[in-house]
C-alpha cells in the first residue's frame, strides 16, 4: 500500500509538467533532451552535496580520533557508522547495499528501468556515512545509484515509455561518472557500455547530453581540474610494449581475484543469521584494522590521494610499499562492500590497479632502466587494465585514462594493456564485478537484457508444498500401492527422523520386482541414497531448471538453507510449466503498465486502474448492470484478479480486491469511481 500511495504522490508533482509539455506538444527529440539536461543538473548537484556530506563525516570523524585517540576513536566512530549504514539500508532501502550498479542494470533489465525514489537520498547517506567515515569504497557507485534513480522518477513522474525512462536512467548513470571524475566521456561510454550494454544514436545522444550537463556542474562547483593530475607520459620505446602485456596479464588476474574474494566475503556475510546492521559494523571494524597497519592509513577512503602520488613524475614508492598497498586495498574493500556498507568499486579498481602497474613499471625500471624509463606510466595504464577487468568494460577503461591525461602519446600501451586484461579476465571467469551479483539471483544479462522470463521468479513461487515422501523402511509392495494411490513417479524417502536420504523412483521399483528377493525388499535396498539433488525454497528458479536438466529428472525435493536434510515440498516439470505462465502474465502486466503510461493524457484521456474494496458498490455486479450509471466516453479493459487478468464482458462479475483499468477522459474519473467504488 505505500508503495501505491508514494507512486501517486510522484504522479501528482509530475502531473503540471506532463499538462504543459501536453499543451506544448514539443518535439519527441526536444523533450528527450530537456529531461537529459534535467537529470545532468540534478545528479550533478546530487554529487556536490554528497562530496560535502562525505567531508563534513570525514572532520567528525577526525575531532572522535583527537578525543578517543588516533586508533581507538578510529574504530569505534567506523563501527558506530557501520551500525548506522546496516539499519538505514535494512530499514529503508536494501537496493543502496554494496556498490549500486548491479541494482542499476537489474532495473533496467528486469523493472523497465523503474527505481524507487527513496533509494537516492538512503544511497547517499548510507554512502557518504560508510566513506566519510574510513570505508574502503569509492565515489562514483552511489552517485551512478543516485543518477539513475533521478532518471528513473523523472521518468515515471512524466510517465514515459519504459524505452524513455531506460534511457534517462543510463543518463543518470552517464551523469554520475562525469561528475565524480570530471570525465564526460568516460561517463557517457560507462553508461552505453556497461548499463545498457549497447551503443544507438538515440541513446548516446541523451547520455552525451547529460554527462556533459553533470561535469559542468561539478566543475562550478567543485574544480575545473580532473580527478587526477596526469603528466603527459609518452611510448619511450617499442621495447616497453612486451611490459605493458605482461601488465595486461597481471591485471586480469587481480581483477578476477577482486572479484571473486568480493563475493566470496560477501557470501560469508549473508550467511551470518544476524541482523545486516552488525554485520555491516563488523565489516568496518576489520576495514579500521587493516587500515591501522599502514600509518598513512592509505588502504581506507577512496584511495584518491595515493592513485594521484603512484602517477606522478617524481614516482619514488618503494616496491614493498605498494606491493602492501595492494594487498591490503583488497582486504579493506571486501571487509567494507562484502559485508553490506555502501560504496562504488570503481576507485578501489583504479587505486589496486596504480599499485599492480606501479609494481611492474618498479620493477622494469630497475631491469632496463633506458627502456622502461616512467614507471608512473605503468600506474595509469594499470589503473585502467584492472578496472576493464573487473568491469570488462575496456573503452571506459581507456577513456577514462585518456581523458584525465589529455594526451594521445600512451594510448597504444593503453589500449593493449587494457583490452588484453578485459579479454582474458573474461575467459578466466566469464561474469563481471557488475554481473556476478546479477547472476547470483539467477538474472543473466546480456547486452543490458534479461534472457530469462523466469529468473526474477523463486523456487518458493513454483513449488509444491504437499510433497509426498517415503520412510526408509518401507516394504516394495506398499511402495507400488503408493505409487498407484499418488499418480506419481518418484518420492524423497526419509529416515525415521523425517530428514532427507535419498530419491526412489517407478523405474527403481520396477527394477525391484525384478530381483528374486523383491519380496523381502524395502524402499532402502532399491532407492537411489546419498548425494541426493535437492533445490532451496528461495534461490532462483532458473537454478533448479539446469539441475533437473542436467541429470535428466522431472522432480526435486526442496530444503532450505538453514534445514538442508528436511523437505518442505518438491518442484516438477509441471510446477515450471506453471510457473512460465507466472512469469509470462507478470511480462504482459510489465508491458500492459508501458502502453498505459504512453496513453496517458493523450487529448485529455488517460488510464485510470481502480481497486475494489470489499464494500465496494460494484462488488457481485455484472458489467452489464452497471452500465447505465458509467459514463458514455469511458472504456473498461481489463479486470486483473490475484495473478490473472481478464478481458472484461457484459456478464463478468466483479470480485472484492479486482483491479479495473478504465480508458477514460479526465472529466470522467469521478463518475467512474463513484459506480466502481461508491463515497
Amino acid at each position: 500500500m505505500t508503495a501505491n500511495v508514494s507512486q501517486e504522490q510522484w504522479e501528482t508533482k509530475g502531473s503540471w509538467l506532463r499538462q504543459y509539455l501536453d499543451r506544448l506538444q514539443p518535439p519527441d527529440s526536444l523533450v528527450l533532451v530537456i529531461t537529459a539536461i534535467f537529470v545532468g543538473v540534478g545528479t550533478g548537484l546530487g554529487a556536490v552535496f554528497f562530496i560535502w556530506l562525505l567531508k563534513q563525516i570525514a572532520l567528525v570523524s577526525l575531532k572522535v580520533q583527537d578525543i578517543l585517540g588516533s586508533i581507538l576513536g578510529l574504530i569505534l566512530f567506523m563501527a558506530v557508522a557501520g551500525l548506522i549504514v546496516g539499519y538505514l539500508i535494512d530499514r529503508f532501502a536494501r537496493e543502496a547495499k554494496g556498490h549500486g550498479v548491479p541494482e542499476v542494470m537489474e532495473a533496467i533489465a528486469l523493472q523497465n528501468g523503474r527505481i524507487r525514489p527513496r533509494v537516492a537520498a538512503f544511497k547517499v547517506l548510507a554512502s557518504s556515512i560508510t566513506i566519510g567515515a574510513g570505508g574502503s569504497a569509492g565515489r562514483e557507485g552511489p552517485i551512478v545509484q543516485v543518477g539513475s534513480a533521478l532518471g528513473s522518477t523523472l521518468g515515471q513522474m512524466l510517465h514515459f515509455s519504459a524505452e524513455r525512462v531506460k534511457i534517462l536512467v543510463a543518463c543518470g548513470a552517464a551523469a554520475g561518472i562525469a561528475a565524480t571524475f570530471n570525465a564526460p566521456i568516460a561517463g557517457a561510454l560507462f553508461a552505453l557500455e556497461v548499463i545498457l550494454g549497447k551503443f544507438t544514436t538515440r541513446y548516446f545522444g541523451a547520455v552525451v547530453i547529460s554527462s556533459v550537463t553533470a561535469s559542468i556542474v561539478g566543475r562550478v562547483f567543485l574544480s575545473d581540474k580532473p580527478a587526477f593530475t596526469v603528466p603527459a607520459y609518452p611510448l619511450n620505446h617499442l621495447g616497453e610494449l612486451p611490459i605493458y602485456i605482461v601488465l595486461g596479464i597481471l591485471s586480469a588476474l587481480v581483477a578476477v581475484l577482486f572479484i571473486r574474494v568480493l563475493y566470496g566475503m560477501e557470501g560469508f556475510f549473508d550467511e551470518r543469521p544476524i541482523p545486516l546492521m552488525y554485520k555491516t559494523a563488523v565489516g568496518m571494524v576489520l576495514t579500521a584494522v587493516v587500515g591501522v597497519l599502514l600509518p598513512g592509513r592509505q588502504a581506507l577512503g577512496p584511495g584518491l590521494e595515493f592513485i594521484g602520488e603512484t602517477i606522478a613524475n617524481d614516482f619514488v614508492l618503494p616496491l614493498g610499499l605498494m606491493a602492501i598497498l595492494l594487498l591490503l586495498k583488497l582486504l579493506a574493500t571486501v571487509f567494507t562492500l562484502g559485508s553490506g556498507n555502501s560504496g562504488g568499486v570503481f576507485a578501489p579498481g583504479l587505486f589496486m590497479g596504480a599499485a599492480l602497474g606501479g609494481i611492474v613499471g618498479n620493477v622494469a625500471h630497475n631491469l632496463w632502466p633506458t627502456v622502461a624509463i616512467d614507471p608512473g606510466a605503468y600506474a595509469i595504464v594499470g589503473m585502467a587494465a584492472v578496472f576493464a577487468g573487473a568491469a570488462r568494460a575496456p573503452i571506459t577503461g581507456i577513456l577514462i585514462v585518456f581523458e584525465m591525461s589529455s594526451d594521445y602519446k600512451l594510448i597504444l600501451p593503453l589500449m593493449l594493456a587494457t583490452v588484453i586484461s578485459a579479454l582474458l579476465a573474461e575467459h578466466i571467469f566469464s561474469e563481471s564485478i557488475y554481473t556476478l551479483k546479477l547472476k547470483l539471483k539467477g538474472i543473466r544479462i546480456e547486452r543490458g537484457r534479461d534472457l530469462d522470463i523466469m529468473q526474477g521468479l523463486s523456487v518458493e513461487e513454483a513449488m509444491t508444498r504437499d510433497a509426498y515422501v517415503v520412510p526408509i523402511d518401507m516394504s516394495l509392495r506398499q511402495l507400488g500401492d503408493y505409487l498407484q494411490k499418488t499418480h506419481s513417479h518418484s518420492f524423497p524417502v526419509v529416515d525415521k527422523a523425517l530428514k532427507l536420504v535419498g530419491m526412489v523412483s517407478m523405474r527403481d521399483y520396477e527394477k525391484g520386482l525384478g530381483r528374486p528377493d523383491c519380496d523381502q525388499l524395502t524402499v532402502q535396498d532399491i532407492a537411489t541414497m546419498g548425494n541426493t539433488l535437492v533445490a532451496y525454497e528461495d534461490e532462483p528458479l532458473s537454478e533448479a531448471i539446469q539441475r533437473l536438466a542436467v541429470r535428466g529428472i522431472n522432480k526435486l525435493p526442496v530444503v532450505t538453507q538453514k534445514a538442508p536434510d528436511i523437505v518442505v515440498g518438491v518442484i516438477r516439470r509441471r510446477n515450471i510449466i506453471k510457473a512460465y505462465n507466472i512469469a509470462l502474465a507478470r511480462q504482459a502486466r510489465s508491458q500492459f503498465d508501458t502502453d498505459k503510461a504512453q496513453l496517458r493524457h493523450v487529448d485529455h484521456t488517460e488510464f485510470a486502474e481502480f481497486a475494489i474494496p470489499p464494500q465496494g458498490r460494484a462488488v457481485k455486479k455484472t458489467i452489464a448492470s452497471l452500465a447505465p450509471d458509467l459514463p458514455h466516453d469511458c472504456v473498461l479493459v481489463s479486470v486483473r484478479r490475484g495473478s490473472e487478468t481478464l478481458i472484461p464482458h457484459g456478464d463478468t462479475i466483479i470480485q472484492a480486491g479486482d483491479l479495473i483499468n478504465v480508458f477514460v477522459c479526465d472529466d470522467n474519473k469521478e463518475q467512474v469511481r463513484q459506480c466502481l467504488i461508491g463515497d
